[in-house]
């Protein structure tokens, strides 16, 4: 299969040009935009987009590639495959779990909710303004999340989202069609220190790539976003490094003939 990548080179409303490393040379830029804040209405300059993108992708009979600064770009990657017609199930990487809502949230940051908003939980307005219908709780394979607030812990013990180890994902066979997403921080912060917020004590590059693409190679990907590191910070070379060399493993495993 064909790839298709889009890049949105922004944390929010924040401009991130580092991630244009992560890319190939002919990938479309979403962008640029001038985005006045994080509210739901100046966010969908950004995310319409990535919607119209994916499921264009698909309707193509291309995978859709997205890479963008932040997790909430998931919801309009997950609108465009409904839009092109798909019910995947979704399968989340990441060293936080994103489920919070502003019940649940110590610090309000929207970073830490699109997980809670693709299930219909915590505020909807961007899933409204994406068009999205919320996915199922038990559609959801939440994977390695190890830094979790108090009460989104909570919330999240008493959902029905799924919770595989990294390990049991590796042998996990998915009937239904799959939209793989993946932030970076997933990742030991010593191998990816460049993150707003670094989690210690995850998998290394080499272990996530083994057990992914295990994954990968047995289940049918229909679509693969990337929520990158801060090109502002200390390490960012180092970080955007590891982080290419896992995509590209990644959707080298997707187009693979299986």
């Amino acid at each position: 299969m064909k790839t298709s990548w889009l890049l949105s080179p922004y944390f929010f409303e924040e401009y991130n040009p580092g991630l244009f490393i992560a890319v190939p040379d002919n990938a479309k830029i979403n962008g640029p935009h001038q985005i006045s804040d994080r509210s739901p209405n100046s966010l969908k300059a950004v995310y319409d987009p990535i919607s119209a993108f994916v499921r264009e992708s698909i309707i193509d009979g291309y995978l859709p590639v997205s890479v963008a600064g932040d997790c909430c770009t998931s919801i309009p990657v997950m609108a465009g495959l409904q839009a092109a017609g798909l019910d995947p199930q979704l399968v989340w990487l990441d060293g936080h779990a994103d489920f919070n809502t502003p019940e649940t949230s110590p610090s309000q940051f929207l970073g830490g909710m699109p997980l809670a908003m693709l299930v219909g939980r915590g505020p909807q307005k961007i899933v409204e303004n994406a068009a999205l219908k919320p996915i199922s709780e038990q559609d959801v394979w939440l994977v390695d999340a190890r830094d979790i607030d108090p009460l989104e812990k909570i919330a999240l013990e008493a959902s029905l989202i799924n919770r595989p180890t990294l390990d049991e994902l590796a042998s996990l066979k998915i009937k239904r069609p799959v939209y793989l997403h993946f932030d970076n921080d997933i990742m030991n912060a010593a191998e990816v220190p460049a993150n707003n917020y670094p989690v210690k004590d995850g998998p290394s590059s080499s272990e996530l790539i083994t057990a992914c693409t295990q994954f990968i190679l047995a289940n049918n990907i229909v679509a693969i976003s990337f929520s990158g590191w801060n090109s502002q910070l200390e390490g960012a070379d180092r970080t955007s490094k590891v982080c290419v060399k896992v995509l590209q493993e990644f959707v080298a495993a997707a187009t693979k003939d299986h």
